[in-house]
C-alpha cells in the first residue's frame, strides 16, 4: 500500500529521471576528451555528439505515437521506458571497454576502437534523452489533474537539476580508492554510473499502471481485430511508410502545440546556445585565455581557469533551478501560469546582455546562476500545459477531435467492408467456390451445389489489400492507430514539445563556430543567446495558456 501512495508514485517515476539525468550529464563532462585521446578530431567530435539528437528528431515522434497506441499488460510507457533503459545501460558498459572489445575482435584495434566508441556515445545520447518522453508521459498520465500535473512535473525539474548536480560532480571526483579493484578511473566512473542508473531504472517496476485517457487505451486488444502479419511483412512494408509518416506526425499539429513547440523552440535554442558555449566564453572572453595553446604555458593556464570557473556557474544554474523547481508550483499558484512562464522567458536576454556587457567574473558567474529559473520553467511548464490541452480537448483539441472522429468513423467503415470480404472468402472457399468475391449472392449459391473444385479460390491482390495484415502491421510499426482505435495520444504532443530541445542542440552546434569565426569574438556566443531570446519572448506571448486564449488558435 505504501508504494501505491501518490507521493511514492511520484518519486518512483521520477528516481528514473534522476538516473537519466546523472548518466547524461557526466557524459557530456566525460566523453569528449575520451573522444579527443582516441584521435578523433574536434570538427569530429562535434559531428560524434551531434549524432544522439538527429536520430532522436527522426525516431521520438514515432515512439511516441506509438507509445500511445500500444496495448499490453505493462501499460503504454513502461515497455518503451524499459527498452531505452537496456539502451543506456548497453552504453555504459561499450563506452569505458571500448578498447578491450576492438583487441578481441581485430588485430589492428584503433579503427575499431573509435567506431565502438562514437556507437556508445550515440546509444547513450540518443537512448538517454528519447527516455525522457514516455517518462513524461507516464507521469502525465498518473497525474492528469492540472494542479497534480503540475506539482508532479516540478518534482521532474527537482530530480533533472539535482541529476545535472551529481552528474557534472562524478567525473571531478578522484576514484582513486576504488580504480585498482575496477579496472582504473575510467572504467570506475562508468561502473558507478552503470549501478546507479540500474537501481533507478529497476524502481519503475513498483510503477501503478498508468490510467487510460481515452487517447489510447490500454490493455488486450479488441477479440474481432485483424488478425497479426509475420514479421517479415512488417519489415518489408515498414520502411516504404516511415517519411511520410514522420512527416504527417510533425505537420499534422494541433494549433496550440504548434504554437507552443515554436515558443519552446526558440527558448530552447536561446538557452542551449547558452550552455553549450557559455564555457569556451568565460576561458576565452574573461580570462583571456588559449584553447589551443600548449599545455604548461600561461595563455593555456588562464584558458583552463576560465573553463573551471564557467564549470562553477553552470553548476550553480543546476543549483537555481532546484530552487525554482521547489516553488513553482507555488509561484504558479500566485502569479498564475502565463505570468511565470513568459517573465522566465523575457528574464533570460537580460541575464545575456549582462553577460554581453560585463567583464567581471562575479557578475557574469551570478547571471550564469540565475539562468535556472529559465531552465526549469522550461522543465515544468510546457509540459503542464500540453497535459491540460489533453485534460481538456474539448476545449483546446476540438477541431482536431472532430477530425479524429470523422476518420475513425471512416475507418470503421472500412474495417467493416473488410470483415465482410474476408467472410465472404472463407464462405467461398468451404462451399468450393472457384469465382470472383464479388459474385452476387445467387450466383454464388447457385455454384455451392456444383461439385467442389480441386484449386484453391481465385482470389484478386487487390481485394486481399483492403484491411490486410500488413496495413495493420504497418500502421503500428510507424506508429498509426489500428482501424477504430483512438486517435492522437499525449506521448506524441510530448515528444513534438522533445523535439524542440533535440533541435535546439543541433542548430547552434551547425552555426555557432562560423559565427564567432566570422565576428572573431566568443562574445557573439552571449549575443546570439540574447537574439533568439528576444525571439522567445514574441512566440512565447502567441501561446495558448487557458480558454479565453483560444481565439489566438485560428487552427
Amino acid at each position: 500500500m505504501s508504494l501505491r501512495s501518490r507521493r511514492a508514485q511520484l518519486l518512483l517515476v521520477n528516481s528514473l529521471t534522476f538516473g537519466l539525468e546523472v548518466c547524461l550529464a557526466a557524459g557530456i563532462t566525460y566523453v569528449p576528451p575520451l573522444l579527443l585521446e582516441v584521435g578523433v578530431e574536434e570538427k569530429f567530435m562535434t559531428m560524434v555528439l551531434g549524432i544522439g539528437p538527429v536520430l532522436g528528431l527522426l525516431f521520438v515522434p514515432l515512439i511516441g505515437s506509438a507509445s500511445d497506441h500500444w496495448r499490453g499488460s505493462y501499460g503504454r510507457r513502461r515497455p518503451f521506458i524499459w527498452l531505452l533503459c537496456l539502451g543506456v545501460l548497453l552504453s555504459l558498459f561499450v563506452i569505458p571497454h571500448a578498447g578491450s572489445l576492438a583487441g578481441l575482435c581485430a588485430l589492428n584495434p584503433r579503427p575499431l576502437e573509435i567506431a565502438f566508441l562514437i556507437v556508445g556515445v550515440g546509444l547513450l545520447d540518443f537512448c538517454g534523452q528519447v527516455c525522457f518522453t514516455p517518462l513524461e508521459a507516464l507521469l502525465s498520465d498518473l497525474f492528469q489533474e492540472p494542479d497534480n500535473c503540475r506539482q508532479a512535473f516540478s518534482v521532474y525539474a527537482f530530480m533533472i537539476s539535482l541529476g545535472g548536480c551529481v552528474g557534472y560532480l562524478l567525473p571531478a571526483i578522484d576514484w582513486a580508492f576504488l580504480a585498482p579493484y575496477l579496472g582504473g578511473q575510467q572504467s570506475c566512473l562508468f561502473s558507478l554510473l552503470a549501478l546507479i542508473f540500474l537501481a533507478c531504472a529497476l524502481a519503475t517496476l513498483f510503477v501503478a499502471e498508468e490510467a487510460a485517457r481515452g487517447d489510447g487505451a490500454a490493455g488486450p486488444a479488441p477479440r474481432d481485430a485483424a488478425p497479426r502479419p509475420s514479421l517479415w511483412c512488417r519489415c518489408r512494408r515498414a520502411p516504404c511508410a516511415l517519411l511520410p509518416r514522420l512527416h504527417g506526425l510533425y505537420c499534422r499539429v494541433p494549433g496550440v502545440v504548434r504554437r507552443l513547440f515554436v515558443a519552446e523552440l526558440c527558448s530552447w535554442m536561446a538557452l542551449m546556445t547558452f550552455m553549450l558555449f557559455y564555457t569556451d566564453f568565460v576561458g576565452e572572453g574573461l580570462y583571456h585565455g588559449v584553447p589551443r595553446a600548449r599545455p604548461g604555458t600561461e595563455a593555456r593556464r588562464h584558458y583552463d581557469e576560465g573553463v573551471r570557473m564557467g564549470s562553477l556557474g553552470l553548476f550553480l544554474q543546476c543549483i537555481t533551478s532546484i530552487f525554482f523547481s521547489t516553488i513553482m508550483d507555488w509561484l504558479v499558484k500566485h502569479f498564475g501560469t502565463r505570468a511565470v512562464y513568459l517573465a522566465s522567458v523575457v528574464f533570460f536576454p537580460g541575464l545575456a546582455f549582462v553577460m554581453c556587457l560585463s567583464r567581471s567574473v562575479t557578475v557574469v558567474t551570478i547571471s550564469a546562476a540565475l539562468t535556472g529559473f529559465t531552465f526549469s520553467a522550461l522543465q515544468i511548464l510546457p509540459y503542464t500545459l500540453a497535459s491540460l490541452y489533453h485534460h481538456e480537448k474539448q476545449v483546446f483539441l476540438h477541431k482536431y477531435k472532430r477530425k479524429e472522429e470523422e476518420d475513425a468513423a471512416l475507418q470503421d467503415k472500412k474495417s467493416s467492408f473488410s470483415k465482410g470480404l474476408l467472410s465472404s472468402q472463407k464462405l467461398s472457399y468451404q462451399n468450393g467456390h472457384t469465382g470472383s468475391l464479388f459474385s452476387s449472392s445467387s450466383s454464388s449459391s447457385s455454384s455451392s451445389s456444383s461439385p467442389p473444385s480441386s484449386s484453391p479460390p481465385a482470389v484478386s491482390s487487390s481485394a486481399l489489400c483492403v484491411g490486410s495484415p500488413c496495413d495493420v502491421s504497418l500502421r503500428m510499426v510507424v506508429g498509426e492507430p489500428e482501424p477504430g482505435a483512438p486517435g492522437r495520444g499525449i506521448c506524441l504532443d510530448l515528444a513534438i514539445l522533445d523535439s524542440a530541445f533535440l533541435l535546439s542542440q543541433v542548430v547552434p552546434s551547425l552555426f555557432m563556430g562560423s559565427i564567432v569565426q566570422f565576428t572573431q569574438s566568443v562574445t557573439a556566443y552571449m549575443v546570439s543567446a540574447a537574439g533568439l531570446g528576444l525571439v522567445a519572448i514574441y512566440f512565447a506571448t502567441k501561446v495558448v495558456f487557458d480558454k479565453g486564449d483560444m481565439a489566438k488558435c485560428s487552427v
